[in-house]
């Protein structure tokens, strides 16, 4: 949140640019008046011809998303006029507390619709209509569509104005292209937005290789292990000493590109071909972005890296499940398979929209297995697993009593293992679970319970069935197959947690659960619910219904979950309650905020409202009016509880 001196800044800006003629007599186009021509170049929307920056480009991994337009940067200030960056007409609106907050599409005559989002307010005719409706239909949220004789827009006309609405980080505008797909483009591509190039070249910072087969090992390694870029000579990187590699290998990059040298603001890199022996092996061009795909952006991206480390790596293979549109140009799948014979230099080639280029090379130089491994660290604990694919790597101290055999039961039945590798600090045993699938494991005096129920496969609907736990995966619902892991325990405070899955695999659609605890819930309230456990917090995730005995819930992620009941409403804060409006924090520590609504004298008052600030605020119909009688709030939170305010306001 911004401080109190920048809000009066702010304030101050705001006001000014509200005073500025350019705004106070902005109007729509009349239809009659309208001559947009199929060959318009796109204007930069705000302060078009005026150097400008970015904040993010189109393509840049998000956690849950593409990024699909570029971010423009609006000095850390609301309140700059945005304008068309084509003739057309405003075809949709929409007005919702998250996601991209308050957005005016455009429509234009080459079929392509242009988006602003994040804006602070609408202007002229569209404000007054938008307003309206929004009393009509008793709602903040709306989505509206209009005709092409509404609100014709000529070339440079302001709609709105810049603002920091939704799920934003800060304020600046969100712009998107987007074409009569409903695909959106690469803006930088498109418009050729003179504002904002910029000759600096995307930057490498790490890369990963990733073993793809129980054979493949790096530096005489079984999994994935990170390297820095190395030494850099103008846009060239290079990593000195060579990789000793073996098997199948797999590439990722973590790499970023710096938007402008005078900020520190990073974009992502859309273009990136990678050369085994100047042998191009894979190419990703990503140009153009289906939007209600975006979610596949888990099977570009590391996932797994993403969620314990928060760092996005681009793999440069493609992986199963990976059917986006990207690589045309890659002659096969990207996975590297190690020459034995001779060592292989590896060039990864990162550019830019505008061209600008890097390059990182380093070199993989053959070896075989060994079963001895000197650089093995000390395990902190004596037994531990983790799957990568379709391999489970078991770690275990050295064990004299058993020659450091494991075993690895199946349904009760016993198979002794020697470790793959191993030296005086840990064994590491390979198990490839498209063969077996462990129950348990016994190593270095120690047994490991893995809840493995069963491989589930992508691509097709499957449904899992257990005493106390079903699960229906529509399809499409995987990635890739899954080896699912699920049980249950009660905990110390009587609570009971249902483990599915693991979270740091993705999904892609939602799965239905149905859950058996051990407490029954004969009489299924309003004020339970599901939640998954996130670290020392709750988050929630449906209401959840009894049927049949189990409770029936829908999830989008894997996880720990468990039954709450939420008894405490939400609060209300007032920050301001008076005739010239009025402003509130409401909060709720639990379920969360499910509804609010407002009246005035008994007449319903719109409420505003940005969930990350959690502040809603009035806007009357008659925006000339006072605030004047009897305020009422209700706020409502998902178990149903509520908290009222009242005052009168003289």
């Amino acid at each position: 949140m911004r401080n109190s001196s920048n809000s009066k800044l702010n304030n101050f800006i705001t006001l000014l640019l509200l005073s500025c003629p350019l705004i106070t007599t902005a109007q729509f186009s009349k239809p009659e008046i309208q001559t947009a021509n199929d060959g318009e170049k796109y204007i930069y929307p705000i302060n078009p011809g005026q150097p400008g920056s970015l904040a993010g480009n189109m393509g840049e991994l998000r956690t849950t998303h593409f990024h699909s337009g570029i971010d423009i940067r609006t000095n850390n200030m609301i309140g700059f006029p945005v304008h068309a960056s084509k003739s057309g007409y405003i075809s949709r609106i929409t007005m919702t507390p998250t996601g991209y907050g308050n957005i005016v599409y455009v429509a234009h005559p080459d079929g392509n619709t242009t988006l602003y989002a994040h804006l602070n307010e609408f202007v002229g005719p569209l404000a007054d209509y938008v307003r309206q409706e929004q009393y009509k239909r008793k709602t903040f949220d709306i989505d509206l569509y209009f005709t092409k004789d509404q609100f014709p827009v000529k070339q440079g006309d302001v709609i709105a104005r810049s603002g920091n609405t939704g799920s934003s980080g800060g304020p600046h505008v969100h712009f998107d292209i987007r074409d009569s797909n409903n695909y959106a483009l690469d803006p930088l591509k498109v418009g050729g937005f003179r504002e904002v190039a910029e000759s600096l070249p995307p930057t490498p910072e790490k890369i990963a290789l990733i073993t793809l087969d129980k054979n493949g090992r790096i530096n005489d390694r079984f999994g994935r292990y990170e390297f820095y870029a190395g030494t850099r000579s103008g846009s060239n990187y290079s990593i000195a000493s060579p990789i000793l590699a073996c098997g199948t290998l797999g590439v990722e990059i973590l790499a970023k590109d710096k938007m402008s040298p005078t900020t520190s603001f990073y974009g992502g890199v859309n273009y990136i071909e990678m050369r085994v022996d100047s042998q191009l092996v894979f190419s990703q061009a990503i140009e153009k972005l289906d939007v209600t795909e975006t979610r596949a952006i888990y099977t570009v991206m590391d996932f797994k890296t993403m969620r314990n480390k928060g760092t996005r790596f681009y793999k440069l293979y493609i992986d199963d499940g990976n059917t986006l549109k990207f690589y045309g140009k890659s002659p096969g799948p990207g996975k590297i398979t190690v020459n034995p014979n001779k060592e292989s230099r590896i060039d990864i080639t990162l550019k830019d929209s505008h061209g600008n280029s890097s390059v990182i090379t380093f070199r993989l130089h053959p070896v075989k297995p060994v079963k001895e491994v000197r650089t093995l660290e000390p395990l902190t604990v004596p037994l531990t697993y983790d799957i990568n694919d379709n391999i489970m790597t078991v770690a275990a101290r050295p064990y004299a009593a058993t020659a450091n055999k494991a075993k690895i039961y199946v349904k009760g039945v016993a198979t002794e293992v020697e470790p793959d590798y191993s030296n005086q600090n840990r064994a590491i045993y390979l198990i490839d679970l498209r063969k077996t699938l462990p129950d348990s494991i016994i190593a270095a005096g120690q047994t490991t319970i893995t809840n493995l129920r069963q491989a589930i496969p992508s691509g097709t609907e499957y449904k899992y069935y257990s005493d106390n736990l079903d699960i229906q995966f529509p399809a499409q619902a995987l990635y890739d197959t899954l080896y699912l892991n699920a049980s249950s325990a009660i905990q110390p405070n009587g609570g009971e947690i249902f483990s599915i899955g693991d979270r740091t695999v993705p999904l892609h659609k939602s799965i239905t659960v149905a859950i058996r605890p051990q407490q029954q819930y004969p009489n299924w309230t309003k004020n339970l619910g599901i939640y998954r456990v996130a670290g020392r917090s709750f988050a929630y995730v449906d209401k959840g219904e009894v049927v049949n005995g189990r409770i029936l819930f829908n999830t989008r992620d894997f996880g720990d979950f468990t039954i709450l009941s939420d008894i405490v409403p939400p609060t209300i804060r007032v920050v301001n309650a008076d005739q010239a409006g009025a402003r509130f924090k409401i909060r709720d520590e639990l379920s969360g905020i499910a509804s609010f609504e407002a009246s005035i004298n008994g007449q319903w008052l719109l409420m505003h409202y940005d969930a990350k600030t959690a502040t809603i605020w009035s806007e009357q119909l008659d925006k000339k009016a006072s605030l004047k009688g009897d305020l009422q709030l209700i706020v409502t939170d998902n178990a149903g509880n509520q908290s009222k305010f009242t005052k009168k306001i003289p």
